[in-house]
């Protein structure tokens, strides 16, 4: 296990209660999520200001820093202190960022919703990523993959207006599941836990219940992980970087239905268990 930074435990109400009337002029008290501004700082220099839900902030800024190529391990970090009440993180690194002005002057606007951005150029390191070749998934695994995400009692159910991301096992055991107002965070977020904990991607499936945009895809091949699933679909840059890397991309995932687009014999087909009707 790697050592990990000396952290803060600093998760933030998910929803509030608001006044709502609705089409007859009855008034009643509904749920909505939670949103609110953390700017990272880095060794004191202010790098980004990330809008969130507040869940995971530790993990959220770790992640961030992985995902962005601006550490390369989790020993690089010292420590990660969020505090709200100056909607701030403050990231200590062990021996500093070389050359973080200018790896960080370029930025990409990319498609995820919020403040979806990255350093760099967003196809820099694509062909240095090697996905497992042997990597497969099952049918049925797919199946309860999807089935775990739909009965999860999650923010979205109780406020909408959020994205989940999921983390499981090759053998569809959900091991993370966050919420967060920008699909980029939630995987962030599952990026930083998988370093706190240990875990690699090579067996691993994700899932997500937004598009699957190159930004996605390439986080994820970050990640090491093989296949992502998306209860949406995906746009050309995200089928072209996925057909690039040989990842398998399943999207439109709802019930029994998939459309497998990329990698498509990772998948081990047990095709009669589509007629299978689901027991609620």
């Amino acid at each position: 296990m790697s050592r990990r930074p000396t952290m803060t435990n600093a998760r933030a109400p998910l929803t509030r209660e608001v006044e709502a009337m609705d089409e007859r002029g009855r008034l009643s008290v509904i749920s909505i999520p939670a949103e609110r501004p953390l700017t990272v700082y880095v060794d004191k220099r202010e790098l980004v200001t990330l809008m969130t839900l507040g869940a995971a902030p530790e993990a959220l800024t770790l992640g961030y820093l992985r995902n962005q190529r601006l550490v390369n391990s989790i020993e690089d970090v010292e420590s990660i202190t969020v505090d709200w009440d100056v909607d701030a993180v403050a990231v200590k690194t062990v021996s500093g960022i070389a050359d973080i002005a200018e790896r960080t002057a370029r930025k990409v606007v990319t498609t995820g919703c919020g403040q979806g951005s990255v350093f760099g150029g967003l196809m820099d390191e694509i062909d240095r990523i090697v996905l497992p070749p042997d990597a497969r998934l099952r049918q049925s695994v797919l199946y309860r993959v999807v089935d775990t995400v739909r009965t999860y009692q999650s923010i979205y159910k109780q406020a909408g207006s959020v994205h989940g991301c999921a983390l499981f096992t090759g053998e569809g055991e959900l091991l993370y599941f966050i919420e967060d107002v920008g699909r980029h965070n939630a995987v962030d977020s599952i990026a930083g836990l998988m370093w706190l904990d240990g875990f690699t991607g090579e067996d691993k499936v994700f899932y997500t219940t937004g598009r699957l945009t190159s930004e996605m895809v390439i986080k994820g091949a970050q990640m090491g992980i093989p296949f992502l699933l998306s209860r949406s679909g995906t746009t050309q840059m995200g089928h072209m970087v996925a057909e690039r890397l040989g990842m398998c991309l399943l999207a439109r995932c709802t019930g029994k239905h998939f459309l497998a687009l990329s990698g498509k014999e990772r998948l081990i087909m047990e095709t009669h268990l589509a007629d299978v009707l689901r027991v609620a």
